[in-house]
């Protein structure tokens, strides 16, 4: 009795190890753009009077009160690039001092790390900066 190949079997594993891959493939680069999205954010506070600097951890969603200030982190992003890393924040801020008109933001966009003069914190009492996204 003679034993016969299948030669079938083997066309067939290649296509279905080009499809593993391929699936692979695009599965991977859609998952790893959510891991450069963070859940926290690490702000500095410098207090211009006092020159006291203060390092906020904010969680997404979440509003913190620091003295005057309310602040809400709604998004942060890190960079893909990790020899110069850029870190981008969605950040809205309230001056609680103002009684006038206390749904108007002192500063309501996105805050970048390498460069805070694109979008600058124009307070007179207060300057923040963006230090991290995890």
């Amino acid at each position: 009795m003679e034993l016969k190949k299948n030669t079938k079997v083997g066309k067939n594993s290649f296509k279905l190890k080009l499809i593993f891959f391929i699936y692979f493939f695009l599965f991977s680069t859609a998952f790893s753009q959510n891991n450069f999205e963070g859940i926290y954010t690490d702000i500095k506070i410098l207090d211009k009077i006092s020159s006291k600097n203060t390092l906020l951890k904010l969680k997404n969603g979440d509003l913190v009160s620091f003295k005057d200030l309310s602040i809400k982190s709604l998004k942060c992003k890190n960079s893909e690039f990790d020899d110069n890393p850029e870190i981008t924040a969605y950040i809205q801020v309230i001056d609680l001092n103002n009684s006038n008109n206390d749904e108007v933001f002192v500063f309501n966009g996105w805050m970048f790390s390498s460069s805070p003069s694109i979008t600058p914190f124009d307070h007179p009492v207060y300057d923040i900066w963006l230090v991290r996204c995890y």
